[in-house]
């Protein structure tokens, strides 16, 4: 699981960064920030599952 949540912020990490290159193609960096977002909020979970 930790290492899918690193896959998915690499990913999105990456995608903002082509995104602020290429200036262009906006919906990169909204998708690199959906999928940054979903990597936080998987990281929570995961925080709270493994304190209980």
């Amino acid at each position: 699981m930790r290492a899918l949540i690193y896959t998915v912020a690499a990913v999105a990490v990456v995608l903002i960064v082509l995104g602020l290159i290429i200036k262009a193609v906006k919906w990169l960096i909204i998708i690199g920030l959906v999928a940054l977002v979903a990597a936080i909020v998987m990281g929570v979970v995961k925080g709270r599952r493994a304190l209980r």
